[in-house]
C-alpha cells in the first residue's frame, strides 16, 4: 500500500513541477497579457511543445528504499497569450520496492490556465496496477482578492485560498522574470489542483547563473525500458522496448526532427533551477521540503535534465524526444 501511495504522489509531484516550466520570456512583436490580480510580472508568449522524459532511479536510501524506478512522462503543452494554455500530461511509473513488490501508476491529467492567471481548470485521475483511483475535477477563479475553488470530484466542495497563491504557469512566469533580473531566490505559494484538489504548497525557488547561448547536450536514453503501457512514442502501436532498441529503430525522419529541435535549444539562454515544495501552513523554522525538483530551464520554456528528490529516493528524468510546435497566433 505504501508503495502504491508513493507512486501516486510521485506522479502528482512531477506533474506539478513540469507544469510550472512551460514558459518563455517576452519577445518582439507580441503583446503581453495584462498582469493578474496577484500583481506578478507579465510574460508575452508560451512555447508550445511536446516532450517525452524517461525516468530512472538515481539513489535510494533509508527505511523505504526502492530497488528500481522506471517510467515515462508525456508532456504536451499548447496555447497562446490571448486564449491561455492547455497542458495534457501523462506519467506511467513502475516502482519496485524489492522482494517482488512492484506497483505501476498511470497518472493522466489535463489543465487550462488563462493568459491573465485569473482562472484555472483541472482534471486528473491515477490508475494503480490498472485500478482507477478517485478522479479530481475542479476550477479555481481569482476574484475579490482571493481565489475561489470549486471541486465537483472526488466530491463537491467549495473553499477559498489566499489571494497571494499562484497557479503553475504564473509561478514560473515569476521565476523567469526573477532570473532575468539576476535574482537568485523566489518564494511563492502554488496551487495546481493535484492530489485531492485541496493541496497548496509553499515553494522556494533557487535560480543559478545564466548559461549560454551554447550547444545543448544530446538527449540521453534511460538505462532501462519504461514499464508496460508506457507512453510517448508517436505511434500508439509501438511497444516501449529497450532504450537502445528505440534509438536504433528510429527512422531517419525521426532522428532529423529531434536534431532540429535540439538545435533550436542550442542558441537559448537557460538557468539551473531548483524548486523546493513545502506543506502549506507547516510550523515555521527549519522545514524539510516534501520534495525538490531540479532542472535546466530554457528561455523558450522547455525543461530538461530533471532531478526529483523525494528524500528517501531520487529520480532522474532524461528527455528522449522533443517536438516544438508551430506558434498559435492570437485571433
Amino acid at each position: 500500500m505504501h508503495c502504491a501511495l508513493r507512486t501516486f504522489r510521485l506522479a502528482s509531484l512531477v506533474a506539478l513541477a513540469l507544469a510550472a516550466t512551460a514558459v518563455v520570456v517576452t519577445g518582439p512583436g507580441v503583446a503581453a497579457p495584462a498582469a493578474p490580480a496577484s500583481a506578478g510580472p507579465a510574460v508575452s508568449a508560451l512555447a508550445s511543445h511536446r516532450a517525452v522524459y524517461d525516468l530512472r532511479l538515481v539513489r535510494s536510501q533509508g527505511k523505504r528504499a526502492l530497488e528500481a524506478v522506471n517510467g515515462r512522462i508525456l508532456y504536451d503543452f499548447s496555447g497562446n497569450a490571448c486564449d491561455g494554455w492547455v497542458l495534457q500530461f501523462r506519467q506511467v511509473s513502475q516502482l519496485d520496492s524489492g522482494e517482488g513488490r512492484v506497483a505501476v501508476s498511470d497518472l493522466r491529467s489535463s489543465t487550462f490556465e488563462d493568459a491573465n492567471a485569473k482562472s484555472f481548470r483541472f482534471t486528473s485521475q491515477n490508475f494503480i496496477d490498472g485500478k482507477p483511483g478517485d478522479p479530481v475535477d475542479g476550477k479555481a477563479e481569482r476574484r475579490d482578492g482571493k481565489i475561489a475553488v470549486t471541486l465537483t470530484k472526488p466530491k463537491p466542495t467549495t473553499f477559498d485560498l489566499d489571494g497571494d497563491v499562484v497557479f503553475p504557469t504564473e509561478h514560473m512566469r515569476r521565476v523567469i522574470a526573477a532570473a532575468r533580473e539576476g535574482k537568485h531566490l523566489l518564494q511563492l505559494p502554488v496551487y495546481d489542483g493535484s492530489e485531492t484538489g485541496q493541496k497548496v504548497y509553499d515553494t522556494l525557488t533557487v535560480i543559478g547563473p545564466p548559461v549560454g547561448p551554447a550547444s545543448s547536450p544530446t538527449a540521453k536514453p534511460a538505462d532501462k525500458a519504461p514499464p508496460t503501457g508506457a507512453i510517448g512514442d508517436t505511434s500508439a502501436e509501438r511497444s516501449p522496448g529497450k532504450s537502445a532498441e528505440r534509438s536504433t529503430d528510429k527512422s531517419a525522419d525521426e532522428s532529423a526532427k529531434l536534431s532540429v529541435d535540439e538545435a533550436a535549444l542550442a542558441g537559448l539562454v537557460h538557468w539551473p533551477v531548483t524548486v523546493s515544495y513545502f506543506d502549506r501552513g507547516a510550523a515555521r523554522g527549519e522545514q524539510t521540503p516534501v520534495y525538490a525538483i531540479g532542472f535546466e530551464l530554457y528561455e523558450n520554456g522547455v525543461s530538461r535534465d530533471l532531478s526529483l528528490d523525494y528524500g528517501d529516493f531520487v529520480v532522474a528524468g532524461e528527455m528522449s524526444r522533443l517536438d516544438l510546435k508551430a506558434a498559435r497566433s492570437c485571433r
